[in-house]
This record gives C-alpha cells, sequence and structure tokens, in this order.
C-alpha cells in the first residue's frame, strides 16, 4: 500500500523548442540575479540526481520488529543483532524513536514507535537506559493515546494492544492509564469484529504483528508476494518470520538489509511510486521540460514493468492507477483493463486503500479516469462516476477537512474537482499547484514515512523561479502586442472588442516554454484578427466590405488605396497581410519552406465561412444541422489561430502531413468542440438577436426537442468528439502528425473548455484573475 496525495498534469510530451523573437526578452533574462540562477541551477542538480536513487526514510517501527526475530539456531538470541544495535544508536534526545522533526499530529506515530523498540530491547535484555528514556517518553505522551485531535497511524489501535499484550509476557510495565489501555482494547476489539464481518482479511494480514498468536498466520501468508513479502511490508514479515520461520520471508528482510544496512524502511520496494511521483511533481509544477531525458527513461521503465506484470505496480492501487494516467498521457499503450477489479466503489471498499478511506488513493483513480478515449470505455467511465461521488461527499461532510494533519489534501481534491483534465490550463495550473505545495513529504502507514522524492523544496524553488521568469517574458511580448495593436489600428475599429489580453493568455497557458515566443505571438495575434474580422463580419462591415475583404485576401497582391472599399477594409486587410507575410518568413527557418500561402488559405476559408453565416442570417435562411456543422467548424475561427501556430513549435511539417486526414481530423474535432461549447453557452442570447446555433437547431429539427434535451444532446456530442480528439492526440501507432503538433490541438481545446465552462467565454471574474495571476502577479516563496 502507498499512502497517495499525487500530483498531475495533463499532457505533456515533449516539445521541440522554437528560437525566442528578439524584442527585449534577453535583456529580462540578464536581469534576472545571480542568485536565483544560482540557486535554480543547484535545484536542478539535485533533482537529475534524485532520479538515480529513491531516498526513503528508515522505520524505527519496522526495524524494532525485525529485531525481535529470533534466530532459528538459538531462539534466545536475536536473527538481526546489528539492527539490534541500530535501535539503541538511533534514539532521539526526547527518549523517543520514530521520524526526526516530527509533526505535532504525529505523537501516536512516536508512541508506536518507542513501543516496539522498547519491545525489541526488554525482550533481548539490552539497552536498560534507551528503555528507561523510552518508558519516560510514553508515560509523558501517554494522553495522546486516546487523543482523537492526533493523527492515527492505520491499524493504531490492533497494534497497540497487541504490544501492551507483548509487554505483559516481558514482564514489561508500561507507563499508561488503565482507562487509556481499556480503551484502546475496546477500539481494538470492534474494529476485528468490524473487519471479520465485513471485507475479507487483507487489513487485518496488514497489521497482523499486532494480532500476535491469535492471527491466523497461514491464511495471512496467501499476501505473500514475489519478494517475499507480505504487503512490501517489514514488520508484517518479520512477525510472518518470528511465527512461521518462513524462507521467503527471511529473504525478502536479508535483501532489505543488504539495501539499507542495518535498519529498513516501511515500505519496500518503492522505486516505480517515487519516481512516477517525481514525474508527477515535475509536470505539475511546470518545470518537467528541464528533465525529459531522465522521465523517458523512467516512464520506459515503467513500462517495461507494466507489460512484464510487475508486482510493485498492479498489487498496489494508487501506483497502478498513476501509472495508467501518466504513461496513457505520454502516449505508451495501456489498457484500462487493469483497472477493472476497481470500477465498482464495492470492489475498492474491500481493498486496504478502501478500508482507511485512503482519498489520495481515490483522488489517483479519479483522475486516470479522465483518460477516456473510447466512447465503450465502462470502466473509466465506472471509476469516474463513483470516484467524483466520493471525493465530493469526503469535502462536504468535512472528513478531509479534519484531517490537519493532510488539510493540504482537501484542497487539492477540491481543485481537481473543480478543474477536470479537459480544462486544466497548464499554466495556470500550474501556478494553483504552487501555491498549493507542501513541501512536507512525510506519509503515514503503520508509521510515518519520508522521501524527498515525494516532494521537497528544490521542486518548489526551481518552480516559483521558471515561472516567474517566463513571466516576465511574458511581459514584454505582451507589451509588444499592444504595440503591434496600435500600429495596426485595430484599436480604430469602433466595432472590435479588444480582447488582446485574453488571446495572450490562451497562448501564454498553453505554450509556456520561454523559447517558444514566435508560437505564442503567431497564436496572439491571429487571436486578435479572428476576434476583430469576427465582429466585422457580425456587425461592423455592409455586405459590400465582407465582400471586398474576401476578394482582397484571395487577390493578395494589391493596391490598398485603389483596392479596398472603405478604411476599415484597408486596416483589416493591412494588418492580415502583415501577419501572414511574417509568419511566412519566420515559419521559412524551422520547415525549410514557404508557407505563406497555406496560411493565407486557412484565412481565406475562415472569411468565406463567416460570410456563409452573415447570408443565412441576413436571409434568415434556415440551414440544417449538418449543413451548420459543416460550416460551423471552420466558422469558429480556430484555424487562423492553431493551424499556422504548427509551424514555429520545433517539427517539420510536410506538405503531406498537412494534408492528411489525422491533421484535419485533429482540427474537425477540435473546431467541432468549440463550436458546440459557444452554442451551449451563448443560444439563449443568440436566439433573441436572431441568430441561429447547433442548440436552436437540434429545436427546430421538426420532433418537437425540448430546450433540456437539445441541450444534453449537443453536450453528448462535445463529450464523444473530445475523447476522439484525446485519441487521436495519445496515438502513438500510424500517426503522421508530431506529438508536439497534436498537442497544440489538445491545448486549444483546453482553452475553449476553461473559458466555457461557466459562462459565454470572456465574462468571469474568476477567468480574469487566472489571466492576472499569470501575466501580472509574480510568486514570492516567503507567501507559499
Amino acid at each position: 500500500m502507498t499512502l497517495s496525495h499525487s500530483y498531475n498534469l495533463g499532457l505533456s510530451a515533449p516539445m521541440s523548442e522554437a528560437v525566442p523573437m528578439d524584442f527585449g526578452i534577453k535583456s529580462v533574462k540578464q536581469s534576472s540575479s545571480c542568485v536565483a540562477i544560482a540557486l535554480a541551477e543547484g535545484s536542478k542538480e539535485r533533482i537529475s540526481d534524485m532520479f538515480n536513487k529513491v531516498d526513503l526514510s528508515l522505520s524505527s517501527y519496522d526495524t524494532a520488529w525485525v529485531a525481535m526475530v529470533p534466530s532459528p539456531c538459538s531462539p534466545q538470541s536475536p536473527h538481526f543483532p546489528r539492527s539490534l544495535s541500530w535501535l539503541m544508536n538511533n534514539q532521539s534526545c526526547d527518549g523517543s524513536w520514530g521520524l526526526p522533526d516530527r509533526h505535532p499530529l504525529l505523537i501516536k506515530d512516536a508512541l508506536l514507535s518507542t513501543l516496539a523498540c522498547v519491545l525489541a530491547l526488554k525482550q533481548w535484555g539490552v539497552g536498560e537506559r534507551q528503555t528507561t528514556k523510552g518508558l519516560e517518553y510514553i508515560a509523558s505522551n501517554s494522553a495522546s493515546v486516546t487523543d482523537d485531535r492526533q493523527h492515527t497511524p492505520i491499524g493504531f489501535n490492533i497494534l497497540l494492544s497487541g504490544m501492551i499484550e507483548q509487554a505483559d509476557c516481558l514482564n514489561l510495565n508500561l507507563p499508561l492509564r488503565p482507562a487509556d489501555v481499556d480503551s484502546v482494547s475496546y477500539k481494538r476489539n470492534l474494529e476485528v469484529k468490524r473487519v471479520l464481518s465485513g471485507i475479507s482479511g487483507r487489513y487485518l494480514s496488514y497489521v497482523a504483528e499486532g494480532m500476535g498468536s491469535s492471527a491466523d498466520w497461514e491464511m495471512i501468508m496467501k499476501y505473500q508476494r514475489k519478494n517475499g513479502s507480505l504487503f512490501n511490508s517489514p514488520s508484517t514479515t518479520a512477525a510472518a518470520l518470528t511465527h512461521l520461520q518462513n524462507a521467503s520471508c527471511l529473504h525478502y528482510l536479508e535483501s532489505v538489509l543488504e539495501k539499507f544496512g542495518d535498519a529498513v524502511p516501511t515500505i519496500y520496494p518503492l522505486e516505480i511510486y517515487a519516481r512516477l511521483c517525481m514525474i508527477e511533481n515535475l509536470e505539475r509544477l511546470g518545470i518537467d521540460r528541464h528533465f525529459r531525458k531522465e522521465i523517458i527513461h523512467v516512464l520506459d521503465d515503467t513500462y517495461r514493468c507494466w507489460l512484464q506484470g510487475e508486482e510493485e505496480i498492479f498489487q498496489d492501487i494508487a501506483t497502478t492507477a498513476m501509472a495508467f494516467r501518466i504513461l496513457r498521457s505520454h502516449g505508451y499503450d495501456v489498457s484500462s483493463d487493469a483497472l477493472s477489479q476497481f470500477a465498482e466503489e464495492d470492489h475498492f471498499c474491500n481493498t486496504l486503500e478502501g478500508y482507511v478511506k485512503d482519498a489520495g488513493c481515490v483522488l489517483e483513480l479519479y483522475r486516470a479516469s479522465q483518460l477516456i478515449i473510447n466512447d465503450d470505455d465502462i470502466i473509466l467511465d465506472k471509476i469516474n462516476s463513483w470516484t467524483s461521488d466520493f471525493l465530493r461527499k469526503g469535502l462536504h461532510t468535512g472528513e478531509m477537512h479534519a484531517n490537519r494533519l493532510k488539510s493540504y489534501l482537501s484542497q487539492e481534491v477540491d481543485d481537481a474537482l473543480r478543474f477536470p483534465l479537459h480544462a486544466n490550463l497548464e499554466r495556470v495550473a500550474n501556478r494553483r499547484t504552487i501555491e498549493l505545495y507542501n513541501i512536507d513529504s512525510t506519509r503515514v502507514l503503520k508509521c510515518g514515512f519520508r522521501s524527498y522524492n515525494f516532494c521537497n523544496k528544490d521542486f518548489l524553488n526551481l518552480a516559483v523561479n521558471d515561472f516567474n521568469n517566463c513571466q516576465a517574458i511574458c511581459q514584454e511580448e505582451l507589451k509588444y502586442l499592444a504595440r503591434w495593436v496600435k500600429e495596426k489600428r485595430l484599436d480604430k475599429l469602433k466595432f472590435a472588442r479588444q480582447k488582446l489580453a485574453y488571446c495572450y493568455f490562451s497562448a501564454a497557458a498553453t505554450l509556456s516554454s520561454p523559447l517558444l515566443s514566435e508560437a505564442r505571438i503567431s497564436w496572439a495575434k491571429n487571436g486578435v484578427l479572428t476576434t476583430v474580422v469576427d465582429d466585422f463580419f457580425d456587425v461592423g462591415g455592409s455586405a459590400e466590405e465582407l465582400e471586398n475583404l474576401i476578394q482582397l485576401v484571395k487577390k493578395w497582391n494589391v493596391n490598398l488605396s485603389a483596392d479596398c472599399c472603405s478604411e476599415q477594409v484597408q486596416i483589416l486587410f493591412s494588418a492580415l497581410h502583415s501577419t501572414i507575410s511574417e509568419i511566412g518568413d519566420k515559419a521559412v527557418t524551422w520547415q525549410g519552406r514557404n508557407v505563406t500561402g497555406h496560411v493565407a488559405q486557412i484565412w481565406l476559408e475562415l472569411l468565406e465561412s463567416m460570410l456563409v453565416e452573415a447570408e443565412w442570417t441576413r436571409k434568415k435562411a434556415v440551414p440544417t444541422v449538418d449543413e451548420y456543422m459543416a460550416n460551423g467548424f471552420v466558422s469558429f475561427a480556430l484555424g487562423p489561430i492553431v493551424l499556422p501556430t504548427l509551424y514555429l513549435v520545433g517539427p517539420k511539417l510536410s506538405e503531406k502531413q498537412v494534408e492528411s486526414l489525422e491533421y484535419h481530423n485533429l482540427f474537425r474535432l477540435t473546431s467541432t468542440c468549440g463550436r458546440l461549447l459557444n452554442d451551449m453557452q451563448g443560444f439563449k442570447r443568440e436566439s433573441k438577436e436572431g441568430k441561429l446555433n447547433a442548440v436552436t437547431l437540434q429545436m427546430l429539427d421538426g420532433s418537437g426537442t425540448s430546450e433540456k434535451e437539445a441541450t444534453e444532446r449537443v453536450d453528448g456530442i462535445i463529450t464523444r468528439k473530445r475523447r476522439e480528439l484525446l485519441k487521436l492526440v495519445l496515438q502513438e501507432k500510424e500517426s503522421v502528425v508530431p506529438r508536439t503538433c497534436k498537442d497544440l490541438f489538445w491545448n486549444m481545446s483546453t482553452v475553449l473548455h476553461f473559458f466555457y465552462m461557466d459562462d459565454d467565454g470572456f465574462t468571469s471574474d474568476e477567468k480574469t484573475s487566472a489571466v492576472k495571476a499569470l501575466l501580472d502577479q509574480p510568486i514570492t516563496l516567503n507567501e507559499l
């Protein structure tokens, strides 16, 4: 079992990076303090080293149980005397054993560890001084035994009761109040009774050392793993060795001691989970691009273990779910069948994690369940249904808030529910993760343990430094774009909405690398132009002006003063011509060919589709749903934003790739989702304005479709198209479009879902705050 408080990111395949535009950005980089740069480089080196070694804290509790194993040759002597010596040499100054610098709410954990160590020393008649100090610690903290405010380790009442009985057998007088002993014993009996009348014996087997000779050890051994352990737990395995002298148990303990020295951790092995946690951290903090080689190496190793059915993955729910999600999101072919046993909540409740209501584990399953790529993936659909209900109930009832040791988990769960994968903007999510980040890597199973691979200050330092550096670059880019709007006189067009900040935000939120300036600029400029042109076709231009603009784009090389029928057309065409030409020139460096003609054609197709809609409105024509959607996915205006940007993110795109069915489907699916999301949110307003959209056309199909039925139908189409898109993005086999380019389509889809989650695109105060947080407000470590 792994107590899971994980972090994940959405989709993040490796991205080739283009050279940044130079408009003052270099000076911003150079102005960064030398201290910050040195700290960042130091953090990178230490993080890179962590991939090579998983750090696990040693467990006094588990080492004590190993030290209690008698020698098979001489039962009056310890089998692992060096572990016994380790206990005597690793007592804390206050007389306790356990984690150093422990959280104030982990007194129960310290009591279990201290009592286990005292029993080991007493059993072999050594360490009288350490025993006395240990008993003094127990006496001074005995009130915590029944303190519900303290964090309770898994199986606390069973383990403590068992060790109290063991102390009696050793004639060891424990300084515990009889009332407290009775209370723990009562809770233990209730717990055992509840387990025996409900789920299988997995939970009792995990805490079997607390059951002693009353445990059914032969039954417990059915949980023995290939490595010889029980639940990868040295304490449980040591207790089994004591009772059964099982050779495989002995081999496991010897192998762990060989790796760690004279003491053992509370869980081993944990390499796969710990390294996946690292990837999770790095991706969610937005710093994974610094460690691409290391990440690919870990993922390849994890995939090999997945194909081989390694127990380290599949015997732990959190590891299974995390491995599935991260591998699938990186394009590895993994089946959701691995999660089939958790498709029903009842099945999950019959697991160890289910019994202890591990919300972190449920959160991992919930995140994995969002990677549905087929409508017939019943497994993930079912998991998504019950896990979201479980997590919402936990937030509503306050169960997660009540655990102050893991108070951040409730914030993480709330964030995951509010921002599902398909609406989670990468850089906005990075900032939220940074602000919620908890650098304390302490996890608690039967006892507390730590691993710097889970989370640490280096992750946070690098993330804050990286975010602020990227933000400084974005601020310079935004200033440049503001000058561009004025230079092109777009601000003189009174009919046009001025949405530069939002257009640039959508680029900066998804194309975060400092080296992707040209891609962000292209995305933002075309976003501004499509907004202005949309308003021009809606309200700003006459029929003559609309037709004139289209003819100018077709002709391309024109005399502005002679061929433009109005100043408005002249401003628009001039801005279009210069922007398209600029993108074409920039793209030559990366593509080795001129793509200006293709970019112009993308714009022409958009203008012609907008003219069709303008004609429908003018003539009060009612197209069929199919006619509307065939035109509408183009008129939604994503083409000029996304498609030219593909030429500026690194990979070369041949004409064959651009003309491929895969490329077309990626664009069609993204644009269809956008068109329908827009229509869902805006149909009431547009109906009042006399405009048709997908929802109203569903209601006019002659079958008596109600507004509710129409919106549900459209919502279902959005879900199906989104899943089709995700499948295309993740698909590696027979794919001709580079993953870096496919990610842009998914990024745009997340932008659309983010903007249209609650309203008609640009009106939410929360979204305004997100724009400011990303572009205007640097992060300071002192605030975290």
